[in-house]
């Protein structure tokens, strides 16, 4: 049953890994929102009006009420502080700082290095041939970070048998691997395994990039 909230507005790309983390904590907590789709290939974010929700241009942003907020990660705590009946960090210390550290890794080591804007900068000034290539070695040198991080702390999620942040992080960005970039998951078999456990989900599979309603039709 969703929880009573203003009427909250996400504004988000079908494939952006980042507006699916939010998605998907929108989910978990239970929150109704309107979708607002910003169709990255045609600039939309680039526009006068959506400028003035986040001056740099990327999605996600939320808007709660009169609340506007930019970035996953920003967007995520803002939620887990307003709407805390359904938690998403643990009051454990060590599994809150786990939680953080792993989402870090995600939203500052693996995802800016694989957006449209370095993608579209490598195929300029390099070559379009060392897209793929450059974006599998930083997504394969975060998830052999990952792995290692997680390996003492995971159950059936990341940090344990409850879902949590690191969840919402790290599933958008192995649906991005693996559906984008193919990326050779038998290297990560910790990742592989939570991986699958999302796939049960379905506050994951609803925010999933193919089941947006901006994605192209099959």
């Amino acid at each position: 049953m969703a929880q009573q909230q203003n009427n909250l507005k996400l504004y988000s790309y079908w494939r952006s890994s980042c507006s699916c983390r939010i998605r998907i904590a929108l989910n978990l907590k239970g929150l109704d929102y309107e979708y607002i789709p910003v169709n990255l290939l045609k600039g939309e974010q680039f526009s006068p009006e959506f400028r003035k929700l986040n001056p740099i241009g990327y999605v996600p942003v939320l808007v709660d009420g009169d609340v506007v907020i930019s970035d996953s990660l920003a967007i995520f705590l803002y939620l887990e502080e307003k709407y805390p009946q359904i938690p998403l960090l643990p009051s454990d210390l060590l599994k809150k700082a786990v939680n953080i550290q792993a989402a870090n890794i995600v939203c500052s080591s693996i995802q800016p290095l694989q957006n449209l804007a370095v993608l579209n900068y490598i195929e300029e000034k390099v070559s379009p041939d060392e897209k793929v290539p450059w974006v599998k070695f930083h997504i394969e040198k975060g998830f052999g970070a990952l792995e290692k991080l997680l390996k003492d702390h995971a159950g059936k999620y990341a940090t344990g048998d409850e879902v949590a942040m690191a969840d919402a992080f790290l599933a958008p960005q192995m649906h991005a691997g693996i559906k984008r970039f193919n990326v050779d998951m038998a290297k990560f078999p910790l990742l592989t395994r939570l991986n699958e456990a999302y796939s049960e989900l379905p506050e994951f599979e609803k925010a999933m990039p193919e089941n947006q309603p901006d994605a192209p039709s099959a």
